[in-house]
């Protein structure tokens, strides 16, 4: 199986901190060479692990944003 490449071009955030140090981060991936995307997802340490995560275009990050805010007026 190839292994997966990725730059991780910014970091913006920690979401959440589990056990054993895994955080849940949102950054800037470029995946295979590709034009960097929003990411989440969790992270072991020192990146050298990564669990299931979405990785968003811009467009699609905006539309995220306002279905939250929509979400969390409406609680």
């Amino acid at each position: 199986m190839e292994e997966i490449q990725f730059d991780v071009v910014k970091h913006i955030g920690v979401v959440s901190e589990g056990r054993g140090g895994w955080k849940k981060e949102l950054n800037m991936v470029s995946w295979s060479g590709r034009a960097p995307k929003l990411d989440l997802r969790d992270w072991a340490p020192e990146r050298k692990k990564m669990g299931k995560g979405v990785t968003l275009t811009r467009e699609e990050a905006v539309k995220l944003a306002e279905l939250l805010a929509e979400a969390l007026k409406s609680e």
